[in-house]
């Protein structure tokens, strides 16, 4: 595979096309269905290193809570006036209780998730002085859903389906995705006539994927996901060349779009593929632009827009939340004046 990217003279003449017709954006129908987590920050001082171990004395000057994981997909999904429902478990805790106030706050219903007092609500801790982490401190519980939660998981996403054009995976390895659970929603969908957009997880058996519509790895989930021995692989053309076909066989999907970091996007479709590069942008923090990306590339697509204009879209997105720090959404106006810009 020898990636020839798209010219930049090409590609702002798209952007500007698909500028012209991102209000229908507001046509797209998603469920998103996947782990979630409630992300806290501490932003304060360093001035100092603590007397009792050679560590920072992080003084605090403010706090903040924001929508992680799956449910960053779904407030960028609102962000950019599309419509969604989010299906999920959390726990019966404060945790919760602050996560689906700060759904609310986003515009984003929190009716079809589900409660599981046995497991905490995922909360991720963040030390932050300036835009630098000190530290991260995680309370969750990384292991499948119990039985009665997999069921009402996969009847209300059953319920659901009359009212969505999309379904979208997003996988985090907290425990929602197991093999029954994946490949049910997966046949659920198709049963239902809907299409299967699938951001994986490393560390997941890619046979649980298996039927997905489109699946969106990046470049290091795709190399692990192969199956093929990376000791001969090498970061090159060549070597992403065979993880894709890989890939493409052991799914059976129609599209595959690998994330390429700061060298831009890959859509591959059979045997074409489209290149896209970054634009040249600050970046502050990464955090949550993957599920930027998914959310615009999968909502683009259920509006009718064709995947490479959804490439296109969900670059100039998540060029925007690397501005930005923390697990922020992209708004329709920032994309849309980024894409006509």
């Amino acid at each position: 595979m020898s990636l020839n990217f798209i010219s930049k003279s090409e590609l702002k003449d798209k952007k500007q096309a698909i500028a012209k017709k991102l209000e229908d954006l507001s046509k797209g129908r998603l469920l998103v269905v996947g782990d979630l987590c409630l992300d806290e920050y501490y932003l304060g001082d360093v001035k100092r290193i603590s007397p009792e171990a050679p560590v920072p004395v992080l003084e605090v000057k403010s706090q903040e809570r924001r929508l992680g994981l799956a449910a960053n997909v779904a407030q960028n999904v609102v962000s950019l006036k599309g419509k969604c429902h989010l299906l999920g478990v959390i726990g019966n805790d404060s945790t919760a209780q602050d996560f689906k106030s700060l759904l609310a706050e986003a515009g984003v219903s929190s009716e079809s998730l589900i409660v599981d007092s046995a497991r905490p609500t995922t909360r991720k801790t963040r030390l932050m002085t300036g835009n630098h982490h000190i530290a991260r401190v995680d309370f969750e519980r990384k292991q499948f859903l119990s039985k009665t939660a997999e069921n009402e998981l996969l009847n209300r996403a059953k319920d659901l389906m009359s009212e969505i054009d999309v379904v979208v995976l997003e996988d985090y390895a907290k425990g929602v995705f197991s093999e029954n659970s994946t490949q049910s929603l997966i046949k659920l969908a198709h049963d239902h006539g809907k299409k299967v957009f699938v951001d994986p997880h490393r560390t997941t058996p890619i046979k649980y994927y298996k039927g997905a519509d489109v699946f969106k790895p990046n470049r290091d989930e795709a190399f692990e996901l192969s199956g093929l021995n990376l000791d001969d692989l090498r970061e090159d053309e060549n070597s992403l060349g065979q993880v894709t076909r890989e890939i493409q066989k052991a799914i059976g999907c129609e599209h595959l779009v690998v994330t390429l970091g700061k060298e831009g996007m890959l859509h591959i479709e059979g045997d074409e593929y489209f290149a896209m590069p970054t634009q040249a942008k600050q970046t502050f923090d990464v955090t949550g632009a993957g599920d930027t990306v998914l959310a615009t590339l999968s909502l683009a697509w259920a509006s009718g827009f064709d995947l490479n204009e959804a490439c296109i879209a969900a670059n100039s997105a998540a060029g925007i939340v690397v501005g930005k720090v923390g697990c922020v959404p992209c708004y329709f106006d920032e994309l849309l004046a980024d894409l006509k810009s």
